[in-house]
């Protein structure tokens, strides 16, 4: 390559370079990355049936208000798919305070409907107590729910039961999230659908670190030293609600994973409180094995029984020799 082609490569580069800077320059509102607090509720096109909602007085309309669930503006990331992807690109580029309307295509939502996912099946494979149509079922690890059932056969469909509608969100942006343990929780209430208590410390902590060999020394043995390191811990308090979800269950190591590098905190601990039990103390200790002693002094207990502790050392030890 001559010095003319080298240069003109280097000229070309520099521009990309430049383009890729005014490009970002230019970019003005929320971006794909930014934590955002958003409103929203979702309805089918067709049948007006809602999909899901963040406004408490719609699901009381609706009759949902009661299923357990925490009605409020939800955090999620953008471009990490927490939300249908039409509807993140539409909040690309808003401000907090911008509304909008977005139309997600079936195929975008929860898939076309496929008349081939519908399947009949032997009722013996459907629990007794489950044997009714529209009854949510599992069979040979795929869920679905009954269409019909008549004698031992049922229809099942194993399609959403969303599959092959256009989904309608009105969303507000509410606010953009900045404050590290407020992106926590979101997070946390995103994947687990509760908020557990939660703060983030800077702590110094002892860590073996390696050694750099000697060069010269090629059958060095590796070598480790002690540093105080700062690290920045995420704690969190494991309610008994928490500690039983299926969700954290199944995956606390990749939702922990997941939420250290958004967060940018280096460690998650996960803090178990044990309530006093108000001095009941613990069944088959003293208190059952020694006649409702309890924890009290054992000659003053011996003395009320009318007891010579002297007398049972001294038996004790003729039965030793």
């Amino acid at each position: 390559m001559t010095e003319e082609e080298e240069a003109e490569l280097d000229e070309q580069a520099d521009d990309v370079e430049a383009d890729a800077e005014d490009a970002e320059s230019e970019a003005e509102g929320l971006q794909n990355g930014d934590f955002v607090e958003i409103e929203y509720t979702a309805y089918t096109v067709d049948g007006d049936q809602l999909v899901d909602t963040t406004d408490p007085e719609v699901a009381e309309e609706e009759g949902v208000d009661d299923q357990g669930q925490e009605f409020k503006p939800r955090t999620i990331v953008l471009g990490e798919g927490h939300i249908f992807e039409a509807v993140e690109d539409d909040i690309v580029g808003s401000e907090p305070g911008d509304e909008g309307t977005v139309t997600v295509p079936a195929e975008q939502a929860f898939g076309e409907y496929d008349p081939d996912d519908v399947q009949t099946v032997s009722a013996e494979k459907i629990d007794e107590d489950d044997r009714y149509p529209g009854a949510n079922v599992q069979v040979d690890g795929q869920q679905g729910y009954i269409s019909t059932i008549i004698g031992g056969r049922a229809r099942v469909d194993f399609n959403h039961p969303l599959a092959g509608e256009d989904i309608e969100y009105e969303y507000e942006v509410v606010e953009e999230v900045e404050d590290r343990e407020e992106k926590a929780a979101g997070l946390f209430e995103m994947y687990l659908g509760m908020e557990p208590e939660l703060w983030i410390e800077t702590d110094e902590v002892e860590e073996e670190v390696p050694v750099e060999p000697d060069e010269d020394d090629e059958d060095a043995e590796p070598e480790f030293e002690t540093e105080v390191v700062e690290k920045e811990t995420l704690y969190l308090e494991a309610t008994p609600q928490m500690t039983m979800n299926q969700q954290w269950m199944m995956g606390k190591q990749q939702i922990a994973q997941d939420i250290m590098g958004k967060v940018d905190v280096d460690r998650v601990i996960v803090q178990e409180v044990i309530d006093g039990m108000g001095g009941m103390g613990m069944p088959g200790m003293m208190g059952g094995g020694m006649g409702g002693m309890g924890g009290g002094d054992i000659e003053e207990a011996l003395e009320d029984a009318d007891v010579d502790a002297d007398e049972i050392v001294e038996e004790l030890e003729g039965a030793d020799e």
